[in-house]
């Protein structure tokens, strides 16, 4: 019995390494952005709008969910509606993006490991306040210095600043109305 023990014990940790390996294994890698993706809010082609885009894999779903803005991709994850197996989170890194117009379509940086310009001038492709990813800091503070804004990482992205872009479709969502119905433009 003592050497069943004594054995137990011994295994237990390589038994454990090989859990977290299968967990790590799991977490899908980001999928390259095209035509085909649309965005979870505006029901649009996210290639269709500049700036910066998202994409979230969950546990529960088949496919990664698209964002047209990194605004929305952050709201996902603070939604009482939405999934909360969210497995991984990918935003355009715009320290490697071509320009604002085209910001690439394979340049994916882990939403929770980047650092984010907040409040600055520019605006998402849908029109708001857009929360900017970069994966260098040196990319952020130069885009802050141009831009204006601060740098905060993905946990300080103020949940006000998330919800309440007067025209983001994840906020208007969570209002009960569309950024048009609210704007009072017609869709």
């Amino acid at each position: 019995m003592r050497r069943w023990t004594i054995a137990c014990v011994l295994l237990l940790p390589l038994a454990l390494a090989g859990c977290n390996e299968k967990q790590a294994a799991k977490i899908p890698s980001p999928h390259r952005m095209t035509a085909e993706d649309i965005g979870h809010y505006c029901g649009m082609n996210v290639l269709e709008h500049p700036g910066p885009k998202g994409q979230i894999f969950a546990a529960s779903l088949m496919e990664p969910v698209w964002f047209s803005s990194v605004r929305d991709t952050l709201a996902f994850t603070i939604l009482p509606d939405e999934p909360k197996d969210i497995l991984a989170i990918y935003v355009s890194d715009m320290a490697k993006a071509p320009s604002w117009d085209k910001p690439g379509s394979d340049n994916w940086v882990e939403a929770r490991k980047a650092l984010f310009v907040i409040e600055s001038r520019v605006k998402s492709g849908m029109g708001g306040d857009e929360a900017v990813p970069f994966s260098d800091r040196g990319a952020a503070e130069k885009f802050a210095g141009e831009n204006g804004g601060r740098i905060v990482g993905f946990g300080d992205v103020p949940r006000d600043y998330v919800l309440t872009s007067a025209n983001s479709g994840a906020a208007s969502e969570a209002t009960g109305g569309t950024s048009n119905e609210r704007s009072g433009r017609s869709p």
